[in-house]
């Protein structure tokens, strides 16, 4: 569900799954608006379907309409999974798992604890990404955001050891750290680029841009010329829809080459 929606590579993705598995079963585009919101996710509960994803701008709206909320849910503010379960709705966010489950996919020796993570965002992905870096160990996560009020009252809300970062210093941010993610709408198509001086990045820092289209953004071409390594965004999408397959039909998937072709191909 979402407003727009006709973008959603979703169907692809679990339109594979469904197809691997053998079952008999259907993923589609629900395009929902705003005002029209509670009245989709009731229908839920009594149309026969297992669930559904939500995406802008229908993430943190949910959370009312919900019977229950998952913890890191409830702790980002957002929801992108929901599950019937026993006539009840249950809302979760996978993003953060889709986060970390592609960073290690793609780097199987990363360590959240190896260093300071530099964060680029503010909104509900940025959220979801530093919820799962703290789980996972990270031992400062610098936060820079266009608007430095935002990233100050996310740093507030999450506490632990979260540095907001004024936008104007992002790049002496990248000082000794030993992960960047873009987390913003920077770079991607038909958007501004993301303007970054990475001269202060260690060669040995992992740079992750959860836009995938592009593909290979600006900011990944830069950073791979200097040495770094890096990841891109399709990963993160592909790994977030393996929980809710499973809470819908019981199996947990996986992501291949050939997923990963197959959505590629949908992308075209």
């Amino acid at each position: 569900m979402g407003w727009p929606i006709a973008h959603s590579l979703s169907p692809a993705l679990h339109g594979y799954w469904l197809k691997a598995h053998g079952i008999a079963g259907e993923y589609s585009r629900l395009a929902v608006q705003p005002a029209e919101l509670p009245a989709a996710l009731a229908r839920l509960k009594t149309d026969g379907w297992r669930g559904c994803n939500l995406t802008i701008p229908h993430k943190e709206a949910a959370l009312a309409q919900l019977d229950r909320v998952d913890t890191a849910a409830r702790r980002i503010g957002a929801v992108n999974t929901i599950a019937v379960e026993n006539g009840k709705l249950a809302g979760f966010n996978t993003d953060g798992f889709g986060f970390i489950e592609n960073l290690r996919a793609a780097v199987p020796d990363f360590d959240a604890k190896a260093g300071p993570a530099v964060v680029l965002g503010a909104g509900g992905a940025a959220r979801a990404i530093i919820d799962a870096l703290g789980a996972a160990g990270a031992p400062v996560i610098r936060l820079a955001n266009r608007s430095f009020d935002r990233a100050r009252t996310l740093a507030r809300n999450f506490g632990g050891a979260i540095e907001p970062v004024p936008w104007d210093q992002r790049a002496t941010a990248l000082d000794g750290a030993a992960l960047l993610v873009n987390a913003t709408s920077l770079g991607m198509d038909k958007n501004p680029p993301l303007a970054l001086d990475l001269a202060r990045l260690p060669k040995t820092a992992v740079v992750n841009d959860i836009v995938y289209a592009p593909l290979e953004t600006a900011l990944l071409k830069a950073a791979k010329a200097r040495g770094n390594r890096t990841v891109d965004g399709l990963g993160m999408l592909l790994h977030q829809g393996r929980p809710g397959f499973e809470l819908w039909f019981g199996v947990r998937p996986a992501v291949t080459p050939a997923l990963r072709a197959a959505v590629l191909a949908a992308m075209r």
